[in-house]
């Protein structure tokens, strides 16, 4: 089989993070017709559709969505061998692993303050939803979702989480508003492919007391960061952890629907091999990531608290 060329490779992954050609081939400067025709050259070679459109935008087709992932480490992994070879300092180099939609959504938004506070140590960012092997060197620490027990590794505890669901309000104008939570089953429900530390839409109508016989029929994604990127443009209705929109709900592009939270089984873990976190970068990446966690856990459980009825005075 023909290897295809890296320009195509990058222009997938770059279209994929994006779901918009033009932006892909912005961040690569080139031409949008540039990327279409790698995209073009990819699905003849592979015999596969990799996209398809809704609206403006480009989602990946089941088939993309299984490649993106394997596409992207390769890409990642090539150039950290590279670099290696070229001999770059690796001094002050610190590598983080973590999934994809906690980085987009809550952790780089909030990089540029470590980077103000540690200039001398150059973070490099490496998402997957595995968790990757630190003994071999992939990553110095990481940010993983479980329940905090990983054999060979120290964990901190980063953020609890609730889950609640969120849409764009301009959903709210084309639609009737929901005056209850059953209603929602007569919305257009945005999904995750069902994994075991997944919230379900199904929990989530069960703490509300909604009996749900049938779920609706709907978009599925692989990854959060999508169906909450579908529910931004206001395709539905999104089941979304609050790490994750957070930022959203602030600056008015999303807003939540009802006062019904459901407290993740799961939490958010600062994970690195044990022995290792007392090592100058890593510590002072945990200690920086536990100062921006505790502000964004606080006005999680503020948000909890003030939905909970009031005791009479």
């Amino acid at each position: 089989m023909r290897f295809p060329p890296m320009s195509a490779l990058r222009a997938l992954e770059a279209a994929a993070r994006h779901f918009s050609y033009s932006r892909a081939a912005e961040e690569l400067h080139v031409t949008q017709s540039a990327i279409s025709h790698q995209i073009r050259h990819l699905e003849q070679l592979w015999n596969v559709r990799l996209f398809e459109r809704q609206g403006r935008r480009v989602v990946l087709t089941a088939a993309g969505q299984a490649l993106v992932p394997v596409v992207r480490d390769f890409i990642e992994r090539l150039g950290a061998i590279l670099q290696e070879l070229q001999g770059e300092d690796k001094r002050g180099v610190l590598r983080v692993s973590l999934l994809q939609s906690f980085a987009f959504k809550w952790l780089v938004p909030r990089l540029g303050h470590f980077n103000q506070r540690h200039p001398d140590i150059e973070v490099w960012l490496s998402t997957t939803e595995e968790l990757v092997d630190f003994r071999n060197g992939q990553a110095d620490i990481g940010i993983r979702l479980g329940r905090g027990q990983w054999p060979g590794l120290h964990s901190t505890l980063l953020l609890r989480e609730y889950v609640f669901p969120v849409c764009s309000p301009h959903l709210l104008e084309r639609l009737t508003p929901p005056r209850n939570p059953a209603d929602l089953l007569y919305y257009p429900l945005l999904r995750r492919y069902t994994k075991d530390i997944t919230p379900r839409w199904r929990d989530w109508f069960r703490d509300a007391g909604v009996e749900v016989r049938k779920m609706p029929r709907g978009t599925l994604f692989s990854d959060s960061s999508m169906a909450l990127q579908a529910a931004l443009d206001g395709q539905g209705v999104a089941l979304a952890r609050s790490a994750h929109v957070a930022d959203d709900l602030q600056a008015g592009r999303l807003v939540k629907l009802f006062n019904v939270y459901s407290e993740s089984s799961v939490a958010y873990y600062i994970v690195c091999v044990q022995g290792k976190e007392e090592e100058p970068a890593i510590k002072a990446f945990r200690e920086w990531l536990l100062e921006e966690a505790k502000t964004a856990q606080a006005a999680f459980d503020a948000m909890v608290a003030d939905s909970r009825p009031k005791a009479d005075s």
